[in-house]
């Protein structure tokens, strides 16, 4: 869902891209987050080579976790491309009136932004979201642990792929129950793993009919009239 709504902007604002179809893989990131550092260069010598053979210079990625590999890791393989985060190219076309955004069409809406671990306290991506949801709404809430000091959803470190570790509480638990008390009716996530935790959150929580999880790409296709929240 998230990738056909940035793909809807992407054609909206006559962006020319490309896709690798069935040819993209996964970048290794879980693997090497897992402790399996042969499979992780397997997998990201395999990428590199795939990238190099169509001369790919530029990446957008949706993934966070995806962005910090091929940015921060590839380049030790030998993988060296120019990669941004969606959210920068979002913001970027915001800013030089290439992309012209309706509030009307969000009116209703108070939103809140969980921070992605993988954009923010890795990559220092604050700025991005939160300039393009002010430009989506005059209604944005923060919850009270937000920016460096955000807490996890709970997937890193690939934590998405095994039982939840004994504790008092599970973290995504803990995250959606702190975007659950600013009263917002959307949660914006930027990560496929934030947005699975936080939907996970509020089922348990019984509030998915209530508190809509969307992806900051989906809002924004959504006040382009390219999507329905």
């Amino acid at each position: 869902k998230v990738v056909r709504a940035f793909v809807k902007i992407l054609d909206h604002v006559k962006t020319d891209y490309a896709v690798l179809g069935k040819e993209e893989t996964c970048t290794g990131d879980p693997a090497r987050r897992a402790g399996n550092e042969m499979l992780y260069q397997m997998q990201a010598l395999q990428v590199i080579s795939i990238l190099r053979s169509y001369d790919i210079q530029n990446i957008i990625t949706i993934c966070p976790h995806c962005f910090n590999t091929l940015k921060n890791e590839y380049p030790d393989l030998d993988g060296n491309f120019n990669v941004i985060n969606y959210l920068q190219y979002l913001n970027t076309i915001l800013k030089d009136g290439r992309l012209n955004i309706d509030k009307q069409k969000l009116k209703q809406h108070l939103i809140t932004y969980h921070d992605p671990c993988y954009l923010g306290r890795a990559n220092g991506i604050y700025k991005d979201p939160r300039s393009i949801l002010s430009s989506l709404s005059d209604d944005i809430v923060e919850m009270k642990r937000n920016e460096s000091f955000a807490l996890c959803c709970g997937a890193g470190g690939a934590q998405m792929f095994k039982e939840a570790e004994k504790g008092e509480k599970e973290i995504f638990i803990e995250r959606t129950e702190e975007a659950i008390e600013t009263e917002a009716s959307v949660i914006a996530t930027a990560c496929p793993f934030c947005m699975t935790m936080i939907t996970d959150g509020l089922k348990y929580k019984n509030r998915e009919d209530e508190i809509k999880n969307l992806d900051i790409a989906e809002l924004v296709a959504q006040s382009l009239g390219l999507e329905t929240i």
